[in-house]
């Protein structure tokens, strides 16, 4: 359930029209609704409530740190693959023993940074990866804690492009050679081990590949504690699906209770990465027409949205419903709906049916509330957009536009380019 929803034809979020957001600051821009993030949240929570666990919101699904506040304040962890995530946690009050580190690219600079801010875990991706973290804890001076991120060649039969559970992918260590790893790490010196990882994929509609990989991952687990590794946390990643169009995801709590019911007495606290079942849902990307136009009998609504805006559609051609802000009687045509980037892939629907719109309609992009902004892109020399949030009957511009002098700063014409005097 969300909060968006039409009053005498016109969409609003929470207790405010959309129209009146777009009217003070402009479009396009990004509205999140407070009371949908605090119900995914709750519910998600809930369904784990019969086990020990925690949950650690997917900071790369949405990562603005007002968003962080609010999961945060509902008793949230943050999960987290950079060392600019973790400084963003941190700078929205997460504890950082509420903090997982995953990625398959971690720097020394970040590794670093991580130990000594003393975060619960690090989920290691490599066995190089294992050597640098002992040897950044041996500098800070302090002991890592560790999971292994076990692939286990699971297929989580979502899109290729978001599927990290397979051999061929570049994620995790392969779950027949992890308990020759598990070994080694125990004899490292700055290392402790306290878990293991696994992340199958994004966007997964059915329950049975996350079984599966739990079964493999009880086998290891029984196979390390037998050799006196002991194994406390769980951390069965994120990745379950919601709806855009016609999906039809497991709710949470169905999600969880098969989970708790194959885990049997595992006896570890699991760990939970959701993001976009948290926050998808929650947020909406607002764009105004800029034109229509007729090419050939194929119709065409430019809108001020791009790419660089929301590449989802680009990226993966995924599906987001696109509606009018203001329901009309308008004729239904079937229109392609652009942007205006200067690639050809600049779309955010094709051949969709909708009511015939002019010039200054506003639309509003569904389901946008993760990997929206948070994969936008400056291209085109465009300014990223305004992110807004909702509580109740006030809204609340938690990230300002940027300006044209934003997207320049840092950049510097060297001496030799500039003109003599």
């Amino acid at each position: 359930m969300d909060y968006f929803r039409y009053v005498d034809n016109e969409l609003w979020c929470e207790d405010v029209p959309v129209t009146k957001i777009a009217g003070d600051v402009g479009t396009p821009f990004y509205l999140y609704s407070c009371r949908t993030i605090e119900r995914h949240f709750n519910v998600f929570d809930q369904a784990f409530a019969d086990v020990p666990h925690m949950i650690c919101f997917s900071s790369k699904s949405n990562s603005n740190i007002a968003i962080l506040k609010v999961l945060i304040r509902q008793g949230g962890g943050v999960d987290i693959v950079s060392g600019g995530e973790l400084y963003r946690a941190l700078q929205a009050g997460v504890d950082p023993h509420k903090v997982v580190y995953s990625g398959v690219g971690k720097r020394e600079d970040e590794i670093k940074f991580a130990i000594e801010k003393e975060i619960l875990m690090f989920n290691v991706e490599s066995s190089q990866e294992i050597e640098v973290i002992n040897a950044c804890a041996g500098q800070v001076g302090k002991k890592a804690r560790i999971a292994l991120r076990v692939n286990p060649d699971v297929d989580p039969m979502t899109h290729p492009h978001i599927s990290t559970g397979l051999k061929e992918n570049k994620f995790g260590i392969d779950i027949n050679r992890s308990l020759d790893e598990y070994r080694r790490a125990q004899q490292l010196d700055n290392i402790d081990i306290i878990g293991v990882d696994c992340h199958i994929g994004s966007q997964i509609t059915e329950i049975s590949p996350f079984l599966d990989a739990l079964d493999r991952l009880k086998k290891l687990i029984d196979l390390l504690r037998e050799e006196n590794i002991n194994i406390s946390y769980l951390d069965l990643g994120g990745g379950l699906g919601i709806t855009y169009d016609e999906e039809t995801p497991p709710h949470p709590t169905e999600y969880a209770t098969a989970l708790i019911k194959r885990a049997g007495n595992i006896d570890c606290t699991f760990i939970l990465e959701p993001g976009r079942v948290i926050i998808g849902n929650a947020g909406i990307l607002v764009s105004q027409v800029l034109y229509t136009k007729d090419s050939d009998g194929k119709n065409f609504i430019v809108v001020d949205a791009g790419m660089n805006d929301l590449i989802r559609p680009s990226l993966y051609e995924s599906y987001h419903q696109v509606q009018p802000v203001i329901q009309n009687e308008s004729p239904v045509i079937t229109a392609d709906v652009v942007g205006p980037i200067c690639e050809s892939g600049d779309f955010i629907a094709k051949k969709r049916s909708m009511p015939q719109l002019k010039r200054g309609d506003l639309l509003a992009v569904m389901s946008a509330g993760a990997y929206g902004f948070t994969m936008a892109s400056n291209y085109n020399s465009r300014p990223r957009v305004a992110e807004v949030l909702i509580q109740d009957d006030r809204y609340y511009v938690i990230r300002k536009r940027e300006t044209y002098e934003d997207i320049i700063r840092g950049e510097e014409i060297p001496e030799f380019l500039k003109e003599k005097e």
